[in-house]
């Protein structure tokens, strides 16, 4: 039977294989062909780019901003709404057609660069060879180009997150389209895209350090922090996602009005930030990962606002409470969208809140985190002294996504398993597998450090940079710490390169490899980086931890 879509982007991809009938995520065939167009589109605008700055010409930084908004679109789980990424394709052959005329030598932009059409046409040509997955040929050209091209996925999603506070990189920028300039280059062999996959590890580590900037210059250094678990007796907004700049603004306009806000996943990290402590009506954080969102949503009673990917196709019973903004869409939903200057309205699910009844309480207790690299860093005398008296033999980096499958309980059977001189780093929405375990601390360090979202990863390598310092170490692999990390979509491909790129060597990736790495990608990865899968509890024990 003829493949009515087909994507492997995500870790729950159909059979470890690929999704060729609907989404595992729910995305359906033409949503998932028009995304493919997209993509298509954005490398064609990313190809004007590159040649314009080839030939000294200024690119204007609203085309980067576009090139990383539309990436962000396709991420799993962010954009279902068939009208508005059909827009965002009209958009880029707008920008592309607009700035194609300036190109000197036209002779040298690919095909995708110079394709303009009309709407009606986008359907027929979405689904044609040249557009997707499967128009490259040879399977390993196609498995080093997605891997690329989901990390520049990634990589679009932590500079979009930076740019909406004000900061912005015009070389990480620039890097983007000759990344995508380049994998629309069939000559380029399997070592030059092997070289390629690498450099965009080296830029996952600066768009991953600039987002960092951008937070904590925002919003200061996360600090060690207790988050209520419970609710209150006020109506509420449920945030989830990963955006910091729409919980602000959401926060500053429901000062006095009776709303409590709460937060839903990732967004669990913004409590450690100080200057959000400032705000009262903070509530706490409600339920837990992304992939239980249908019966949260559902207790919680009031409005809830999705600001990045993680939603899952919502059920009737919530769908008039569940609103977008941002990258994020789905249809039927109302979508809540920035002015000229970045505002935006929150009036609206506002209003909505206050006609609601409180959220209904799902469990008591407190979740303690903020552990990311500043604070770490405070506690440096403690951490080294515990590791020289071997009190700490062994840090697990256990960071990444959750997932629905069962084979993800896994890393909370892996975590309960581990010996009691063992301390977990995490980011990401993997740490709700174990951090709700009461796993303890060591001389009063807990056993479980969270130092926030996927997008704090960084700090998991600064961390580890800074223990190689402390000990005098000449190589990050000789420090007492090992990788096991779960991954589930675009966001983990740019850490995993950006590890990568640091020298990190031996990470056990799960619960399965990625379907896009051919045999010989994957046998390239294992042989130079020790790349690595899952086995059971019992043995990964053995092998790691010893």
């Amino acid at each position: 039977m003829e493949n009515k879509m087909f994507c492997f982007q995500c870790q729950e991809t159909a059979k470890c294989q690929g999704c060729t009938i609907v989404g595992v995520c729910g995305k359906k065939p033409e949503v998932a062909l028009m995304q493919d167009l997209l993509v298509y589109a954005t490398k064609g605008l990313a190809a004007v780019a590159y040649e314009l700055n080839e030939e000294g010409a200024e690119v204007p930084m609203a085309l980067d901003r576009l090139v990383c908004a539309n990436l962000f679109a396709t991420i799993t789980n962010a954009n279902f709404d068939l009208e508005a990424i059909t827009s965002r394709v009209e958009d880029t052959l707008r920008a592309s057609s607009s700035l194609v005329e300036q190109v000197k030598d036209k002779s040298k932009l690919p095909a995708a660069a110079l394709w303009n059409d009309k709407r009606e046409n986008f359907a027929t040509k979405a689904a044609s060879d040249e557009v997707g997955v499967l128009s490259t040929k040879d399977e390993d050209k196609r498995s080093l180009r997605e891997l690329i091209t989901y990390g520049l996925k990634g990589l679009a999603a932590y500079l979009h997150h930076a740019s909406v506070l004000g900061y912005e990189d015009a070389d990480i920028y620039a890097f983007m389209e000759e990344g995508l300039t380049k994998l629309l280059d069939d000559s380029l062999d399997v070592n030059e895209l092997v070289a390629l996959t690498l450099k965009t590890g080296d830029f996952g580590v600066k768009g991953m350090a600039l987002l960092d900037k951008a937070n904590t210059e925002t919003y200061g250094n996360p600090e060690i922090t207790k988050v209520d678990l419970g609710v209150r007796k006020n109506p509420g907004i449920l945030v989830s996602g990963h955006d910091l700049k729409d919980l602000e603004q959401l926060l500053e306009q429901t000062q006095g009005s009776g709303v409590d806000v709460y937060t839903h996943g990732e967004m669990l990290a913004a409590h450690y930030y100080p200057k959000f402590k400032k705000y009262e009506n903070f509530a706490g954080n409600y339920g837990n990962a992304w992939w239980k969102q249908k019966e949260e949503f559902e207790a919680f009673a009031g409005p809830v606002l999705m600001t990045t990917n993680c939603i899952v196709p919502p059920n009737d019973s919530y769908k008039d409470r569940l609103w977008t903004t941002g990258a994020t869409g789905y249809p039927g939903c109302r979508k809540i969208t920035a002015d000229e200057k970045g505002r935006k309205d929150f009036s609206a699910i506002i209003a909505q809140a206050k006609k609601c009844q409180p959220p209904k309480e799902l469990e008591k207790g407190e979740i303690v985190g903020g552990f990311a690299h500043e604070q770490v860093f405070a506690l440096a005398d403690k951490v080294v002294e515990a590791v020289k008296s071997g009190a700490i033999k062994k840090f697990v980096v256990m960071a990444g996504c959750d997932g629905r499958q069962k084979s993800r309980e896994y890393y909370a059977e892996f975590a309960k398993a581990l010996p009691k001189d063992t301390v977990i780093l995490t980011a990401g929405c993997a740490k709700y597998k174990y951090i709700k375990l009461g796993l303890g601390d060591i001389g009063g360090i807990p056993r479980v450090l969270d130092a926030g979202q996927c997008n704090d990863s960084y700090s998991l390598a600064l961390i580890a940079l800074k223990l190689k310092e402390v000990f005098g170490l000449d190589d990050v692999n000789e420090l007492p710490i090992v990788y096991n990390i779960a991954w589930y979509e675009q966001k983990a491909v740019i850490v995993l390169l950006a590890l990568l790129a640091l020298g990190v060597k031996n990470i056990h990736l799960g619960p399965t490899l990625p379907a896009f790495l051919s045999p010989n990608v994957a046998k390239l990865l294992v042989e130079n980086f020790g790349i690595g899968t899952i086995s059971t509890v019992e043995d990964d024990i053995k092998s790691m931890i010893g």
